[in-house]
């Protein structure tokens, strides 16, 4: 009797599942219930934009892509789920996610958790995410906060010894207006 293996589409599926995973800053899971497939194609669309995947797949397929699920995202794998891989910023796939499940208006369809920057996000923990301004924003504050102190100071080193030069100048200009002694 012949032994089977897995079936050469749920290898494909893995695959694809495994590499987009590689290259992911975060991961993003919903629960997908009620949605048609014109709805999770615009939704598609939409993603792609902001740099992100979605996939609808078996939890089972999901957790082999993942190879080792990490700890405390293995309860969420539970029930129908689709997972938005975000080849960049988690932030906006966020707002895409939860802006488009609010329009649509089903109930069903939720974000259940994310994984972002080692770390397992409950649902509740996404929605906060989602409405962080995006990561080159947080970073262009950062750098405006740390450059603000640092330009004052090279403002009144520079009004410091503007002063130095002009008292030096005065001392000179009043040396060269006295006779040679």
């Amino acid at each position: 009797m012949p032994v089977k293996g897995p079936r050469p589409k749920k290898v494909a599926v893995v695959a694809e599942l495994r590499e987009a995973l590689g290259h992911s800053k975060g991961v993003l899971l919903t629960n997908y219930r009620g949605l048609t497939v014109a709805e999770i194609t615009s939704l598609r669309r939409k993603l792609r934009e902001v740099g992100a995947e979605y996939h609808v797949t078996k939890n089972t397929l999901l957790v082999r892509a993942f190879g080792e699920v990490p700890p405390g995202l293995e309860a969420y794998l539970q029930g129908p789920t689709a997972i938005a891989v975000c080849r960049n910023d988690p932030v906006p796939a966020a707002k895409v996610l939860l802006d488009s499940f609010r329009d649509l208006r089903k109930p069903d369809v939720t974000v259940k958790a994310g994984y972002v920057d080692g770390r397992v996000l409950d649902g509740d923990q996404v929605v906060a995410l989602s409405k962080l301004p995006p990561r080159t924003v947080i970073l262009g504050q950062a750098v405006g906060t740390i450059q603000a102190p640092l330009s004052n100071f090279v403002g009144t080193l520079s009004g410091v010894l503007s002063e130095f030069v002009r008292t030096l100048q005065a001392q000179v200009d009043k040396l060269q207006g006295q006779p040679a002694a």
